[in-house]
């Protein structure tokens, strides 16, 4: 399937991107992938597998960060090759792009460099789907001038994923209203239910979470009318190395699925 089958796809049916927050090792990637491949067929939906090769943007220089691009995208390619899903993953510098391009169906730019306008070109210019996360210091409405850099580049393929606003220190409120605000744009809006629980560097030189209220913002988020949906999932959240407390088990998410596409 090409980007332009993909887009239109998720632009026509509700969604899920899923997968664990890093690649931490192959176990836990066809783990994940496995559950997907599953799901999709239970639920007829598409079902995207992410997980990132590198987490640049930890709290401490100490957190795991990933494998890096180079074993991180044979880790991803053999994910995609074997189960056959879109694979969705994070870039944080422009060079990056060129070399995920190929091999990564959604380029997410993360929300702390959603603005950043050669990370943004870079990426349009692949030809890859880009899903845009909110930033944590911008309003749904702000982030038409991110949808503009990547149009202008000529790339019309776009999500906008909302993830949570910081009103004070080291905790996320979710405005609702942005998720209507977003859709004014003529793109998918996507809910990151498990990021919007996060605790920015609230654990003592990593970031907290509160994932018993994953469920409560996607259900609101369906109430509110939003296109897909984004969940960190893993084996043993508590063991994760990376995301961990917002994380949700494998039988929470599964079972989470069903309450949002009755």
């Amino acid at each position: 399937m090409n980007s332009e089958e993909l887009y239109q796809q998720i632009s026509t049916n509700k969604f899920i991107i899923a997968g664990p927050c890093v690649a931490e090792n192959m176990e836990l990637l066809e783990a994940s992938a496995e559950l997907l491949v599953g799901l999709k067929a239970k639920h007829n939906i598409p079902f995207i597998f992410k997980a990132s090769f590198d987490k640049a943007n930890r709290t401490s220089a100490s957190s795991y960060r990933g494998p890096g691009i180079e074993k991180g995208l044979q880790m991803l390619a053999a994910i995609k090759d074997k189960y056959k899903l879109p694979i969705l993953t994070d870039i944080h510098e422009a060079w990056q792009a060129k070399e995920v391009a190929g091999i990564i169906d959604i380029i997410q730019i993360p929300a702390f460099l959603c603005r950043q306008t050669d990370l943004l070109v870079a990426s349009a210019n692949t030809g890859a789907i880009i899903n845009i996360k909110k930033a944590q210091f911008l309003s749904g409405a702000d982030m038409l001038y991110p949808v503009e850099k990547v149009r202008a580049a000529g790339n019309s393929k776009i999500l906008l994923t909302e993830r949570g606003n910081m009103y004070g220190y080291n905790n996320l409120v979710v405005d609702f209203r942005n998720i209507m605000d977003m859709q004014n744009y003529g793109v998918p809006v996507v809910m990151d239910a498990t990021h919007s629980v996060q605790k920015p560097g609230g654990a003592g030189g990593k970031s907290g979470g509160n994932r018993e209220y994953v469920p409560l913002l996607a259900k609101a988020a369906k109430g509110a009318g939003v296109d897909g949906y984004f969940f960190e999932i893993h084996t043993n959240p508590d063991a994760a190395l990376s995301d961990g407390p917002n994380m949700l088990n494998f039988a929470d998410f599964a079972n989470l699925i069903p309450e949002l596409l009755a």
